[in-house]
């Protein structure tokens, strides 16, 4: 059996490999078939639809009464027999599963039987499957079953071992009636016990169902993820859909492993929204064919659901490595067909489209006739198109027809819109075939002579409630004269009037549309305008709801609410509303000429009803503000500014606003400056035209420099002379490079592009060099290069030959490797040995070829200053094969003013020294200066030439080289080393470089020669300069003599010895020509090591290139380069050992300036050293920290630096702890003297220590440290001094300072000395006099201020003064900023230790926890965890603080509230936790918080009831509650039973209904029904109003009138 590809390399899908319980259940099948066999008698097998008799051709007298019967309708199968027919098996392999129709049967296979043994008896016995396997899957089983079945058949049928013809011995005719009629019972029996476990199945399916309103239930799958096949590098997404509850995990597997998401980022991205499961596989590669499995489990119980993906490769990338050994190479076209074997179709395009010409408004259609082979009619195919790689769907533009055997596209209407590659696809099971073409679609005429062409692709951005952003793209034909603006009009879907929207022509392709009435729908269309007119309209867009996106994205996920049919009885008075808050998130999203969009966020705080916004704007720099939209307020959050001064700077702010009034304004914005942010882009370089076909030429260009937002690129052609430019395409392409088809065969042509993005279109690119237009050699492509495509030509339409004419700027989605993959069928294995980086016209570098030729570069030069190059010269062999050659030259000495873009090479035969014609060998250019010559001729002679281009064209080819023959080299050594050039020349030194030769020899390279002469002397006079060979490719030659030309040659070696050398350099002068530069290494303050070099000999198309040790440099994980100018430099990002090595620069398209710079370990170092003293510097200090005792006793810790900037800072450090300034130490910073001070209020034994003092100065730092230990002589001296300093009134011993009493107060207090009767003690705050009631009586000399529930308002200065005749003192404390927040931590931590443990309480609503403390203030943050993980907070699970009480709400408690409750009280430094476990406390956790058994209403009561006087009033509602609640009522919070008037009813448990027969106004007031049980209480309230009818109200008066 012929697997799949990609299957070959999987163990499970291999012959060789089995599983162990498939290889046990083959082996049981074939013995059961061996000992079974059955008997095929000659002649025809006939096989009715409805019945299952088999009747032999010459013995009608035997029939086989055990067969099993088929039908199609209806036929009954047991899980334990299988009946197989060649071609098709029917299984039934669950009971579970609906009875499946049999398979069709084909004809059996006959076996001949001799006469003499007709008569026998034959026994026929159907092959079946016992028992289940266990320990797999249902997939796995039916897999396995699958494979069994078809290898005993492919043995039965195949090999001939199942087929056996037997004798039976002889029995009497009843055994074998009872034989025969016990099998039929046993089918019958079977059957039956099917059925009877069906109908078992679906009766307890049917009860599940029945029990869904059950609060628990286990998942269940409604959308089960499906099976996938897609290509190499493209994305798949599983989707499924899973009900149940709790909410089912899902969780993914693949080949029964968990997926995890972190180990591979980026690969896999699983997505839960709103119970829609997805996993998607980003870039599928062949690894990823696997089963996948969705499993999906809550505490009821776990289901999965499969599916499987198979990756395919494009035919083109069979990797033969991936075969098993042993196997036989499968067809390309071999697929998997739902038969579950392998198939070959063939599948062929006849009739094919070809590139297609229309013009708008016309109807256009493509069609193919499709031949598949074998025609298999119940199979049959998929026919699928796509325009630029993306699929097409029929709508009212595109219609697609299928009749069988031809597939067509129509575009009724065809626009610029349907411009691009389109592509058939036909699929056939896992397998497809595709064929493109593309279609140009041209403006239609335009009503009014010079008109522009209509713009294209009209699409709406970011809708909202009144607001949309309308974009497209530019058309290519401007009529001859600018297009000035653009008009864009709107009409309402389900009318016919348009409505232009802007008064003036826009220039920038977008455009926001404003005043859209909410919740219409509106399509859009733009028309183009120049000086002659106006254009046609576009294409209409897709129609936009003026909707709020979170709307639209409910509208599209939920459907509207059913009627509930609930009626509002009256309408109750608007509670009252709140002023929004101010927006947030105000920015400028998009700013032009012409308007502004600012863009922000609606506010926190805006109340339960809409709200509307006003903008305003001013002039930067004023406060003068104005209102935008003075009469009507915005509904979106999205506003453009129009009629703005051009030129002008602006700030813009927004207000909200709704019924309670206007909110506070945002932030301003930035000042925005009204121009266009988006420039239009520079022209496109470097157009460069190839042959193609006989009527379309390859253009390739490069990208516009500092080019943003491109749509694309038009392309324009002209006839060499006529002066008259036609559009190539009319859709914007993607990319550098289009083929340009409809061209005239024979005709010169000049091309030119233009970019377009938002903002406009660039200036034309430079005229291209004029071209031919003929077909390339060989149809596009040389003979050899592919021998399926010789003799084609290579247009886009032929499927075969696509590769050369793809549209890689029309495909936005895939690439044209992807359409290689699937077009070209061509060997895609490398090139062996050395010749995998040379340019090769085999189909082994067929990608080479496909590659642009044209470098990126500035385009600042015009081709028209420019020259071709001269030609190349020193044409060698680098090495020979029997058919190809490796050719190697010089680069033209005369480059032409430009960059060299690419080489050509020419070669011929020369027989008897008659040379031949000139052939080409490669189509595109190439880069390289050497390159393979395939497909030659063994032992024949060839010349060669090469021909240099650039942008002004290709230059004059070399003269022929001499003759080389094409035989096989043989010889042990190396070949020669090309390319040899030199660079960094000095007047004493020169760098030589070279690479390595292509024919190695019979040994790998050992090393380099380098041999070196002057340039006049002899042949005899060469020297080499180094003595042992050299492994690297490059080599620094000093000691040259100034003035001297040299010439220089290398040499390779091996074991064999020494090769042939190279072609010698061009003679080199040894000198240092004037203003010649080095690379100059820098550090700068920050550290930071970089090379630099500067030229002041660029031209407009020179650029830096950097290389280590003289190879390109690409690794840039290492090394950021950055070129501005004529100056380039190279920044190491850490300097290490892996950078060692020797980095130079070369400038291109001078005269040679370059330069190096070697870092080795020394200068390595030398450089991290000088990197780190730039990086960490210090500060310099005049004096070490010293110490001085003052008047008072008070120490003084003090230093001086020699400067301090005003960003300087100190830090003040104790015994390797910070200190801060308080009342012991008073620090001081003076930046003007660099003076840095502490004085200590006075000296303790506890003070001994070290003190240190940190300065830090910008970047620079330094400390110095003072050791005070054992110094006992300056303790005293301290003390003494203090002592020596006697205050004589009243004074303050200790300042006035706070501490937090054990009831979470706050008490001021100071300690006083010298105090008399008449002292007097004053406290103020914030110099406001603290009115005291009892006076102080000074007791123990302290004085204290009481502040009971310290909060923020008590922050502020509080001082205190003692006076007396003798004098006063003042002591003073600020309590803010640090100091407040330092107290009030404290607080906070004396508020938290206070805190009582949790409790809960059974709520009407639910359960509440909660917790009491002294007293609560705002600053004590308060957290709540659940089984540790951090509760986020909603309106079922909220927090709040009553009082002294701090609780958390859970309303509708679920089992999932079980666990541990956690509440974290953080006084700013500690988080204080007090814990409960909430699972019953005492009874089962489901009574304590399912809501099914607490009492409740349910509904049915209205809010308010007006009845008229006299009317019969009936309320009725709906209660539960388990067990049973009481019911009672009352009337104005008063209890109310039934009496004669008003009847109050409770029937079955649950419904309650109050009923009075005639109601007075009596019955007017408040009722309330109240239910209870013993796990909660409900009340519903119900206002009954009875009103008089004003004629009996009248009545009534003239009544009491007449009484009175």
């Amino acid at each position: 059996m012929s697997l799949p590809f990609y299957q070959r390399h999987h163990d499970h899908y291999d012959r060789a490999y089995r599983h162990k319980a498939l290889q046990s259940t083959v082996s049981q099948y074939q013995k059961e078939t061996k000992s079974k066999s059955a008997v095929y008698a000659q002649g025809s097998t006939a096989y009715a639809r409805g019945s299952a008799a088999y009747r032999h051709a010459s013995a009608a007298d035997f029939s086989l009464e055990s067969s099993a019967a088929y039908s199609r309708g209806s036929s009954a199968y047991d899980l334990e027999s299988a009946a197989y027919s060649y071609g098709s098996t029917a299984y039934d392999h669950s009971a579970a599963q609906s009875k499946r129709s049999a398979a069709y049967t084909k004809r059996a296979k006959q076996n001949l039987i001799s006469e003499d043994k007709e008569n026998e008896a034959i026994d026929y016995s159907v092959p079946i499957f016992t028992g289940r396997v266990s320990g797999i899957t249902d997939t796995e089983e039916e897999r396995i079953k699958e494979s069994a079945a078809y290898v005993a058949r492919r043995n039965l049928f195949a090999t001939g071992e199942g087929v056996s013809v037997s004798k039976v011995a002889k029995s009497s005719s009843e055994e074998e009636r009872h034989e025969k009629k016990s099998r039929k019972v046993a089918i019958r029996e079977s059957a039956e016990r099917v059925a009877l476990k069906k109908t078992l199945e679906d009766t307890q399916a049917f009860h599940k169902k029945l029990n869904q309103d059950k609060l628990l239930h286990p998942p269940e799958f409604i959308i089960k993820p499906r099976s996938h096949t897609v290509w190499e590098k493209q994305n798949v997404k599983f989707h499924c859909t899973v009900a149940g509850w709790p909410e089912p995990r899902v969780t993914w597997y693949k080949n029964n492993v968990p997926i995890d998401v972190q180990t591979h980022p980026g690969k896999y991205t699983i997505e839960n929204r709103y119970g829609l499961h997805s996993l998607e596989i980003s870039t599928c590669d062949f690894d990823d064919t696997a089963q996948y499995r969705a499993s999906a489990m809550n505490v009821k119980g776990e289901i999965s659901a499969y599916a499987s993906l198979v990756v395919k490769r494009y035919k083109g990338d069979l990797d033969a490595s991936l075969l098993h050994a042993g196997t036989v190479s499968m067809p390309l076209s071999l697929g998997v067909t739902p038969h579950g074997y392998a198939s070959r179709f063939e599948i062929s395009f006849v009739d094919k489209f070809d590139v297609a010409f229309g013009r708008e408004g016309e109807t256009m259609s493509l069609g193919c006739t499709v031949v598949i082979s074998p025609d298999i009619k119940r199979f049959k195919p998929d026919i699928e198109w796509y325009r630029n790689g993306v699929l097409i769907t029929p709508s009212k533009w595109v219609q697609m027809h299928w009749t069988g055997e031809r597939a067509s596209l129509t575009l009724t209407h065809a626009n610029k819109e349907d411009e691009g590659l389109y592509t058939l696809r036909v699929v056939m099971g896992e397998y497809y075939e595709e064929y493109s073409g593309y279609v140009f679609v041209r403006d239609a005429d335009a009503e009014i002579p010079g008109a522009p062409g209509a713009p294209l692709d009209v699409q709406c951005l970011d809708a909202n409630k009144d607001y949309v952003i309308v974009s497209w793209k530019q058309p290519a034909v401007d009529g001859g004269n600018p297009i000035l603006g653009y008009f864009i009009d709107r009409c309402e879907v389900g009318t016919t009037h348009w409505t232009q929207c802007n008064e003036t022509p826009v220039k920038f392709a977008r455009f926001p549309v404003t005043g859209l009435i909410e919740g219409r729908s509106y399509i859009f269309r733009v028309r183009a305008v120049n000086k002659a007119g106006i254009s046609l309209p576009s294409r209409v867009s897709e129609p936009v709801a003026a909707l709020d996106p979170a709307d639209r994205a409910r509208l599209r996920s939920h459907p509207s609410a059913p009627w509930t049919g609930q009626i509002i009885v009256t309408e109750e008075e608007p509670a009252e509303g709140v002023v929004p808050g101010p927006p947030t998130d105000l920015q400028v999203i998009e700013a032009t000429k012409n308007y502004v969009v600012l863009s922000w966020k609606p506010p926190g705080q805006r109340g339960h009803e809409g709200i509307m916004y006003f903008v305003e704007k001013c002039v930067a720099g004023t406060e003068e503000w104005q209102r935008v939209n003075t009469e009507i307020p915005v509904k979106s959050p999205r506003f453009a500014v129009f009629d703005l001064a051009e030129g002008k700077s602006y700030c813009f702010r927004v207000r909200c606003c709704n019924s309670a009034g206007i909110g506070e304004p945002s932030e301003a914005t930035e000042a925005t400056v009204v121009d266009d942010k988006l420039d239009i882009p520079k022209p496109p370089g470097r157009i460069m035209p190839t042959r193609n076909t006989d009527t379309s030429v390859v253009v390739t260009w490069t990208e516009p420099p500092d080019a943003k937002e491109l749509v694309g690129y038009y392309i324009e052609s002209s006839v060499v002379g006529s002066g008259r430019w036609e559009p190539c395409n009319n859709n914007p392409v993607k990319g550098t490079r289009f083929i340009c088809h409809g061209l005239t065969n024979g005709e010169k042509y000049i091309f030119r592009v233009r970019a377009v993005n938002a903002a406009g279109l660039s200036e034309f690119s430079q005229d291209s060099e004029p071209i031919e237009v003929q077909a390339a050699i060989g149809g596009g492509l040389l003979h050899g290069v592919c021998p399926e495509l010789s003799g084609k030509a290579g247009g886009l339409t032929d499927c075969t030959t696509s590769w050369e004419g793809m549209h890689e700027s029309s495909q936005p989605i895939f690439d044209t490797d992807a359409l290689l993959k699937c077009n070209a069928k061509f060997n895609r294995d490398p090139l062996p040995s050395s010749s995998d980086k040379l340019g090769s016209t085999g189909d082994n570098n067929m990608r080479e070829m496909v590659k642009d030729a044209v470098t990126s570069a500035p385009q600042k030069v015009a081709a028209k200053q420019a020259t071709a190059p001269s030609p190349p010269y020193d044409i060698t062999v680098l090495e020979s094969v029997r058919d190809s050659m490796v050719l190697g030259w010089k680069q033209p000495k005369v480059t032409g003013g430009t960059e060299i873009t690419g080489y050509y090479v020419n070669y011929r035969e020369v027989i008897g020294g008659v040379p031949g014609k000139w052939m080409e060998a490669n189509i595109k250019a190439i880069s390289e200066r050497a390159y393979r010559i395939q497909n030659l001729k063994e032992n024949m002679v060839y010349q060669f030439q090469v021909a240099a281009a650039n942008l002004a064209g290709v230059g004059t080819p070399s003269l022929p080289s001499q003759p080389f023959k094409c035989e096989e080299w043989t010889i042990a050594v190396p070949g020669p080393p090309h390319d040899v050039t030199y660079t960094e020349v000095r007047k004493d030194s020169l760098v030589l470089l070279w690479k390595e030769p292509v024919y190695t020899g019979r040994s790998p390279i050992a090393g380099y020669y380098i041999d070196m002469k002057e340039t006049e002397a002899k042949e005899e006079h060469w020297r080499s300069v180094n003595e042992k060979p050299l492994q690297k490719k490059f080599l620094k030659i000093g000691g040259l003599t100034e003035g001297v030309s040299y010439v220089f040659r290398v040499r390779a070696t091996n074991q064999a010895g020494v090769g042939k050398p190279s072609n010698t350099t061009d003679p080199v002068i040894a000198e240092t020509r004037p203003g010649t530069k080095e690379v100059v290494v820098n550090v700068d303050d920050n550290g930071v090591i970089s090379l630099n070099f500067e030229c002041d000999q660029m031209s407009p198309n020179s650029k830096f290139v950097w290389s280590k040790n003289y190879e390109p440099i690409e690794d840039d994980s290492r090394l950021d380069i950055d070129t501005k100018g004529g100056k380039s430099k190279a920044t190491f990002k850490d300097l290490g050992e892996d950078d060692l090595g020797i980095y130079s620069c070369v400038v291109t398209d001078t005269d040679g300036v370059s330069s190096s710079y070697t870092i080795d370990e020394e200068e390595m170092k030398r450089l991290l050293a000088l990197s780190h003293e730039h990086k960490f510097p210090t500060v310099p200090l005049v004096s070490e920290l010293a110490v001085e005792i003052l008047e008072k006793g008070e120490v003084r810790f003090w230093l001086q630096a020699e400067k301090l900037s005003g960003n300087a800072k100190a830090n003040f450090v104790f015994n390797d702890k910070e200190i801060f300034n308080g009342e012991k130490y008073k620090m001081k910073v003076d930046q003007k003297t660099g003076l840095v001070e502490m004085i200590m209020d006075k000296l303790e034994d506890k003070d001994e220590g070290t003190y240190t003092f940190q300065l830090q100065d910008g970047k620079a730092t330094n400390q110095s440290s003072l050791v005070l230990i054992g110094d006992g002589k300056l303790i005293y001296t301290v003390q003494k001094a203090r002592k020596n300093y006697i205050r004589v009134g009243p004074h303050f011993v200790d300042k006035l300072g706070w501490e937090v009493t054990d009831d979470c107060n706050v008490m001021l207090k100071c300690k006083v000395a010298n105090i008399k009767k008449e002292t007097h003690i004053v406290w103020y705050k914030d110099d406001r006099e603290i009115m005291v009631d009892e006076e102080h009586d000074f007791k123990d000399g302290v004085c204290t201020l009481l502040i009971s529930e310290f909060s923020k308002k008590d922050t502020g200065t509080y001082e205190v003064i003692l006076k007396d005749d003798r004098g006063k003192d003042t002591s003073e404390l600020k309590l803010t900023d640090t100091a407040f927040a330092d107290l009030m931590n404290e607080v906070c931590r004396r508020i938290a230790l206070s805190a009582t443990d949790l409790k809960i309480q059974s709520t009407a609503e639910g359960i509440r926890l909660y917790s009491f403390v002294t007293y609560y203030v705002e600053d004590l943050r308060v957290g709540w965890v659940h089984n540790d993980t951090q509760i986020r907070f909603t309106d079922r699970v909220k927090t709040g603080v009553t009082g002294e009480q701090i609780w958390l709400q859970i309303n509708e408690p679920t089992p999932q509230d079980k666990g541990k409750y956690t509440m974290e009280l953080f006084d700013g430094k500690t988080a204080h936790k007090k814990m409960v476990d909430l699972s019953g406390q005492g009874r089962p956790f489901i009574l304590l918080i399912s809501p099914a058994y607490r009492a409740r209403v349910l509904g049915g009561l209205p809010d308010v009831v007006t009845i008229q006087e006299g009317k019969a009033l009936n309320l009725s509602c709906t209660v539960w509650g388990d067990p049973t609640p009481e019911v009672s009522w009352l009337k104005n919070e008063k209890s109310f039973v039934s009496d004669a008037n008003c009847i109050l009813k409770f029937e079955s448990g649950k419904n309650v209904n109050f009923t009075i027969s005639a109601v007075s106004t009596l019955d007017s007031g408040k009722y309330s029904l109240v239910v209870k049980n013993k796990y909660g209480t409900e009340t519903s309230d119900v206002t009954v109003s009875v009103f008089i009818p004003e004629e009996e109200q009248e009545n009534k008066k003239e009544d009491k009138k007449k009484k009175a």
